[in-house]
């Protein structure tokens, strides 16, 4: 049996779950997210826990169970409290400003690099250097994130680029100059 799979999920207060056959409906206090389970995973609430099973013990199965327990954890976790991502800019010069929705990066590149968010997420920036990405959908705020960040990642010699809030960096040692042979 799967470890994580077999975690019930706890339902909070103002969250509501509707099964639709192999379709899942959460609802809460910040928003609505569905998703379609496959056909190998049951899903059923008793109580306040929604419990996820599986229908045989086939090796589909076997690998569904735990990825389908966390997605759904996540959307129930996702519509009561959110996730947000951050990032930081690092480099002389280099700040954001958000515009309408858009994000507005000036990370060196000859023209400001304009980023608009999809549909759920939303962007804003602290003190010019620290960008939050935030949402309901876990997988759309950390692909967002991910978007920013490969726009300048950061480079190994001086660290500078956009990078995730306590992302840690291998810096390599640069050149070394000449010992005054001739």
């Amino acid at each position: 049996m799967s470890r994580i799979g077999k975690r019930p999920i706890s339902i909070p207060n103002k969250v509501t779950i509707t099964l639709d056959g192999q379709k899942v409906a959460v609802k809460g206090p910040k928003g609505e997210l569905s998703r379609v389970i496959p056909a190998e995973i049951v899903m059923g609430i008793e109580g306040e826990t929604l419990l996820v099973t599986r229908r045989d013990e086939s090796r589909v199965a076997r690998q569904l169970h735990g990825l389908c327990r966390t997605l759904v954890a996540n959307m129930v976790e996702g519509v009561s409290q959110g996730f947000q991502r951050r990032l930081e800019i690092i480099g002389t010069g280099y700040r954001a400003q958000v515009q309408g929705r858009n994000l507005i990066l000036n990370v060196g590149y000859s023209k400001p690099v304009e980023m608009p968010p999809p549909e759920g997420i939303t962007m804003a920036v602290e003190g010019n250097t620290n960008v939050i990405v935030s949402g309901i959908d876990k997988e759309l705020v950390g692909n967002t994130a991910a978007r920013i960040r490969a726009v300048r990642p950061p480079e190994v010699y001086k660290g500078k680029g956009i990078r995730y809030s306590g992302e840690v960096i291998r810096r390599k040692a640069g050149k070394t100059g000449k010992t005054g042979k001739k």
